[in-house]
């Protein structure tokens, strides 16, 4: 273990996460709101901090091997949510204790947009844009991003990439080169991003909330700048701006690859995975906006506007409101809190077991059903045309397993703090599945629950973002066996 080049990279990861401080202490100057020198005070500890922790490993130059990649990739996702959480624990406006401080940053990095805070529209506009701005950071992943940046500073990159990527896609790459592949899919994502904040300024938000909202949609993360979340804008142009682009943020980002090098969207409709996806949210729309409809909780139209809605945001682990779904009659909100199991499509900045992972249990489920008819059949499993080896449907077995076997772990540990079984429930789904909002208690947010609760859901965020196994290995004695 090349223990000294691991902390050389993170003290250098450090050192530019520091730098992310500077936009919002610009944003606290434009808007005058006094919170400024938090982000400076921050950018200047952090940048200090890693200077020195690289100072005397500075000329350690040792080759990466893919175990140092995944203790690279867990160390710093966990420095990361230290630092960033600094800020809003020195912030005067903030009044967060350490715990809270940590619960938010690192549920902005990790995408899940689950808050303790309240209050949203008294707070400091540079606080609200920082919190947008960590999402954003997440969404595709700050390895990713320094894939892109460390080689030039003489720093191999695959080991990080694969440990980061998460899914059945993380050893394709869609160029041939590593670190031109990390600023493809940064250039993507920063043209998503730019698309999408033009857009909701166009439907009626001005730039400040176009900005900070199109951060959290094309990362899926859900944050908002206002309590009422969407629902705030009370706009059908809004919401279907974030509709739009948070189904695209739930596609492969190999696929937005292909479009905008070919200049065709025919790849998203030819593409096995994102049609199932789009089929099973058309599935549970149509049953969650009947529900609404024939329940008189809605008018027709108001049925189809607000069941679309939330079912979108849930189902690909946003967690952006309209109203508060939790309270909608019989099924619905159970429905939708499941749909979030699922969640997006592999390579996606979307949370969930992912797509793919489903639709190959579900076929090995039917395999299963014909070998007990036809004991001596030969049944392969497909993705479009293509078969799909059998080590690979083990391995989405395996997750499968850890992973229910981890919801019942937490689930366990969450009762032992005191939490309600509802609460403790969806606390920890929403938490794994990087989705947010829950039910019960962490419906509207999670400044009510204890400390000890919180720095489980943490862990489980930590899980969730980084697909189990990243994780789980470190915590193997045969990974620490030379």
């Amino acid at each position: 273990m090349q223990f000294k080049t691991i902390i050389r990279i993170t003290s250098i990861l450090l050192m530019l996460f520091s730098t992310t401080m500077l936009p919002s202490a610009l944003v606290s100057l434009l808007f005058k709101d006094g919170s400024h020198m938090a982000f400076v005070t921050s950018f200047i500890s952090l940048l200090t901090l890693g200077f020195i922790i690289w100072i005397p490993v500075r000329n350690h130059m040792g080759e990466l091997r893919t175990r140092d990649g995944f203790v690279i990739t867990v160390v710093f996702w966990i420095v990361l949510g230290l630092a960033g959480s600094v800020p809003l624990y020195i912030a005067p406006a903030m009044d967060l204790s350490f715990t809270d401080a940590f619960f938010e940053s690192f549920s902005g990095l990790t995408t899940t947009g689950a808050t303790v805070i309240t209050g949203l529209d008294q707070l400091p506009k540079s606080i609200l844009f920082y919190r947008q701005q960590l999402q954003w950071l997440g969404g595709m992943g700050i390895i990713v991003l320094a894939v892109a940046i460390l080689p030039m500073l003489g720093i191999g990159g695959m080991q990080l990439y694969r440990a980061e990527t998460p899914g059945p896609v993380k050893d394709s790459k869609l160029t041939p080169r590593i670190t031109e592949t990390a600023k493809a899919l940064w250039y993507i994502y920063l043209t998503l991003t730019s698309i999408c904040a033009f857009l909701y300024w166009a439907a009626g938000m001005d730039w400040f909330d176009a900005i900070s909202h199109a951060f959290s949609t094309v990362a899926i993360g859900g944050y908002s700048t206002h309590d009422a979340s969407i629902g705030y804008f009370d706009s059908a142009a809004i919401e279907f701006v974030a509709m739009v682009f948070m189904l695209l943020a739930s596609a492969n980002f190999g696929l937005h690859f292909i479009a905008f090098r070919n200049k065709s969207i025919k790849h998203y409709l030819q593409d096995p995975e994102y049609q199932f996806f789009l089929v099973i949210i058309a599935v549970i729309a149509i049953l969650i906006i009947s529900m609404l409809w024939f329940t008189q909780t809605y008018d027709g139209f108001q049925s189809l506007r607000l069941g679309m809605f939330q079912t979108i945001s849930i189902l690909t682990t946003t967690g952006f409101a309209t109203v508060d779904f939790s309270i909608w009659p019989l099924y619905v909100p159970f429905l939708l809190f499941l749909s979030s199991f699922i969640g997006g499509c592999a390579g996606s900045t979307a949370g969930g077991i992912k797509v793919i992972r489903v639709a190959l249990l579900l076929k090995q489920g039917a395999r299963e059903i014909k070998r007990l008819i036809h004991p001596q059949g030969v049944f392969p499993i497909k993705i479009g045309s293509k078969p799909v080896p059998d080590s690979v449907i083990q391995s989405v077995w395996g997750f499968f397993s850890v992973y229910i076997m981890m919801y019942g772990l937490i689930f366990l540990a969450l009762l032992a703090t005191g939490m309600d079984f509802l609460t403790t429930w969806s606390a920890v789904g929403a938490s794994l599945n990087n989705l947010g909002p829950g039910l019960g208690d962490v419906a509207q947010h999670y400044g009510n629950i204890n400390d000890a609760a919180k720095w489980i859901l943490a862990f489980a965020m930590l899980l969730g973002r980084l697909e189990i196994f990243t994780l789980l290995v470190l915590l193997t004695p045969m990974f620490w066996r030379h």
